[in-house]
């Protein structure tokens, strides 16, 4: 989003809520909704596949529901929630609480926002006394979100930033039991339409909050509790531009893997693995090939002869366990849909993405993260006493790959200065009087992705005027 638009919209978005945000309340209004997606009918709350087929109709945001807590299946379909949650007031604060509330520090810093994915981390049910333990919660999920790749190669295009919200009581609703009601800045709860393990909150509240900081691309709401749970609200946001919302229980580790398939629908637009055996209207998938790089109609030697989908990845070992190929069932579907391997952490929580997986996941990081930063203005002509700077981040994979950075005068290619952040204009060796063109190209050559449309997104180019 053009960085005009979106401070205009976060200014907005944090006028509206400025009264409200004192209160721990939000501005009004939510994001839109897609047409509703399938859901399991059941609407036994203690069912594996639990999402009431009421709910699911509705008209608030879309949430995905997570897995039961005794089992490793990642989610269980998607159901509507209202949009402000249960309607509270607002929190009781006093004079001190509100001068600590909405305070932002930056607790990851990988550069420039404009050139950074932006995760925007806030506490619910955390008091004034607390907020130091959410600081280090925080830090706790970003430290869990890159043991798994490619979070962990990528680590250092991301920035965290961390937006405290002052909670009248600790803890928060719904835990530990359905009549436990608590007076928190984000009214977060447990027992989102009668699913013990779906956690709630005020969207409108939290946006609120999430304005505060310089940027989000992606949303963490970490609740103060032990309990297991978690939501996905994996619809981009109209006025702040975040691709999703995760929920998470600070305390839980399971509800961190939760949080962590969650990015697999907001960042890499990846779709559920998983499916509901013995469910009517699951049995077999009959509609069109789904948009859905994970999903397929194909079978693998159609796959192959159309070369569609993840076709380059078929017959590869990938990193969850056995081969890429086409494996029956996914989408909410027993038949009739594919996914490209047995157990990815769209189906399993605990396993890692598989290759189609990963390969999304790099595409959708770069979809708000640039190779390159120039530190050397580039709207000035440089000149012989001139150096042009970049900031280039470095990659933490384990096979020490870094990324391509070349520079080119002209258009053509210096060699000797190839891997170089820094060319000073005497090193070009200008030998006239006319203006010149210097530039330089940061390539991240991944192996991971074969796909020449996401390759493609993954390279960026800067360039000066210069002249001696």
């Amino acid at each position: 989003m053009d960085r005009a638009v979106r401070t205009a919209l976060r200014a907005a978005v944090a006028a509206a809520g400025a009264t409200a945000l004192l209160l721990a309340a939000g501005p009004a209004g939510a994001t839109a909704a897609p047409a509703p997606a399938p859901a399991p009918p059941s609407s036994s709350s203690s069912s594996p596949w639990s999402a009431p087929a009421a709910a699911a109709s509705g008209t608030g945001p879309r949430v995905e529901v997570p897995g039961p807590e005794d089992g490793t299946v990642a989610g269980s379909g998607h159901v509507r929630v209202p949009a402000a949650g249960r309607a509270q007031g607002g929190a009781r604060l006093s004079e001190a609480d509100r001068a600590a509330d909405g305070r932002v520090t930056k607790i990851v810093d990988g550069g420039p926002a404009a050139d950074r994915l932006d995760i925007v981390v806030v506490g619910d049910g955390y008091t004034a006394a607390e907020l130091d333990r959410f600081h280090t919660d925080a830090k706790a999920k970003w430290a869990e979100l890159t043991t798994v790749e490619p979070y962990a190669t990528y680590r250092n295009l991301f920035n965290v930033w961390t937006v405290d919200a002052v909670s009248h009581d600790s803890g928060v609703t719904g835990d530990p039991t359905p009549a436990t009601v608590r007076d928190t800045a984000l009214g977060s709860y447990f027992w989102c339409e009668d699913i013990e393990r779906l956690l709630c909150i005020d969207q409108p509240k939290v946006d609120a909050y999430v304005a505060q900081a310089p940027d989000a691309d992606l949303v963490l709401v970490l609740a103060n509790s032990a309990k297991y749970g978690g939501a996905g609200y994996n619809e981009r946001s109209a006025t702040l531009g975040y691709e999703g919302i995760s929920t998470a229980s600070a305390g839980n580790a399971k509800s961190g893997q939760v949080a962590i398939h969650e990015t697999g629908h907001s960042l890499g637009k990846l779709a559920d693995e998983y499916f509901y055996p013995d469910t009517p209207g699951y049995e077999e998938y009959e509609g069109p090939e789904p948009a859905d790089s994970n999903s397929s109609t194909l079978t693998a030697d159609r796959m192959a002869a159309e070369q569609a989908k993840w076709y380059r990845w078929l017959g590869e070992p990938s990193p969850d366990g056995g081969t890429v190929g086409t494996y029956e069932g996914g989408g909410y579907y027993v038949s009739g849909l594919h996914r490209p391997t047995d157990n990815s952490l769209m189906r399993v929580l605990g396993k890692p993405f598989n290759l189609p997986g990963t390969e999304a996941m790099i595409g959708g990081f770069y979809q708000h993260a640039r190779p390159v930063t120039p530190l050397t203005p580039t709207t000035r002509t440089l000149r012989l006493h001139h150096t042009a700077k970049v900031s280039v981040p470095r990659l933490a994979g384990a096979d020490g790959r870094q990324l391509d950075v070349r520079w080119h005068l002209d258009g053509r290619e210096l060699g000797r200065l190839a891997g170089r952040t820094e060319v000073a204009v005497a090193e070009l060796w200008l030998l006239d009087l006319r203006g010149h063109r210097l530039s330089v190209t940061v390539e991240d050559r991944t192996p991971a992705v074969r796909d020449p449309k996401t390759a493609a997104s993954l390279r960026a180019t800067i360039g000066w005027n210069v002249r001696l």
